[in-house]
């Protein structure tokens, strides 16, 4: 394989001349047209790390995840849809992705820009607390380059790619609407995280509409969690069945489903449930849950293209972006007697 010494001595030229003409320095264009002709010649190809440290640049776009101890964070096909798009981005670009979980604890981001370990970072999983808040902004103030996906911080500036889950939330509650249930309940996530806020946003939004009272006991809390929608399932069979719920995230969906089932409850015939993200268990439960698909394998690449763009051009100005969302009818929001509902 060629090296660098090789492609000087063929251009005629000296090794640091070589080494400027591929990491963008001066260089007049009729010597760069000689060592362009030799490199490609000799098949020669330049060490990317090298050419990003010319550049002051590492090579690596930072994500971000966050620390729980005893979860599969790698199982969870939020995590996992993300990691997918943001990695194909950045290898159309010759980068690569450095994953670096970070306890609540952990949050000065911008030592890894000061270490030269990332050139952008991807923060996933952020909460809307005022310790992230001042995190985020110490970044921004420092013009270090960052995205959020799914999480969004209102008049804060920061760069956002998130899902329109104010939308989602509404044509979910609406699909239940329509199909005839009027008693709705809602089990929502964690209100730190803003997806959680915008979906029981949509909800209120639908029941309003339809002149659908929303009743203290139909708004249940959950922590995203399927142990969290089992837990739901058993407390609203206590206090008495609604028509239908509406679950934050399909792995809540599914944890009714079960707990329902146990209790000699089916979705589908006994109750409606309807879930949100188009997971993987979404499509395997019994019966398949009906939910909304969140294109987060798409949302990963946009967030990655436009913190590349942020690097290569320099420019700092803010991006924010709404990916739309679609329903997915499946089974579990059939009415007894209805039979199979295909989506």
């Amino acid at each position: 394989m060629a090296n660098r010494s090789d492609v000087a001595k063929w251009a005629g030229v000296s090794e640091a001349t070589v080494s400027r003409v591929f990491s963008g320095g001066a260089v007049k264009e009729a010597t760069k047209r000689k060592v362009l002709a030799a490199a490609e010649k000799l098949d020669y190809l330049p060490n990317a790390v090298a050419q990003n440290f010319a550049k002051g640049r590492s090579g690596h776009i930072g994500i971000i995840l966050p620390y729980l101890p005893k979860v599969r964070l790698f199982s969870v096909d939020y995590f996992s849809e993300l990691l997918s798009g943001l990695g194909e981005a950045v290898r159309e670009e010759g980068y690569d992705l450095l994953l670096l979980l970070r306890s609540p604890e952990e949050q000065d981001y911008s030592e890894l820009f000061r270490a030269r370990k990332v050139d952008a970072l991807v923060i996933l999983g952020a909460k809307d607390t005022p310790e992230q808040k001042s995190t985020l902004d110490a970044l921004k103030k420092e013009g270090l380059p960052f995205c959020l996906i799914d999480q969004q911080f209102t008049g804060s500036g920061f760069n956002e790619i998130i899902a329109d889950n104010t939308a989602g939330g509404y044509m979910a509650t609406q699909h239940l609407i329509a199909r005839g249930y009027r008693s709705i309940a809602f089990l929502g996530g964690p209100a730190t995280y803003s997806n959680a806020r915008d979906r029981l946003r949509g909800y209120k939004l639908a029941m309003e509409e339809a002149g659908l009272p929303i009743r203290d006991q139909d708004l249940l809390q959950g922590n995203f969690s399927r142990k969290s929608g089992y837990e739901a399932a058993l407390k609203l069979i206590r206090q008495g069945l609604p028509d239908a719920v509406f679950a934050a995230n399909d792995r809540m969906g599914v944890g009714l489903i079960q707990g329902f089932k146990e209790s000699g409850r089916l979705a589908g015939r006994d109750i409606a449930v309807i879930g949100f993200d188009n997971t993987d268990a979404s499509k395997m439960c019994d019966p398949a849950l009906s939910t909304v698909d969140v294109p987060y394998f798409e949302m990963g690449k946009v967030a990655a293209k436009r913190l590349l763009q942020q690097i290569f051009s320099g420019d700092r100005l803010p991006f924010h972006e709404r990916l739309p969302v679609q329903l997915v009818v499946r089974h579990s929001c059939a009415r007894a007697g209805e039979g199979i509902i295909l989506g």
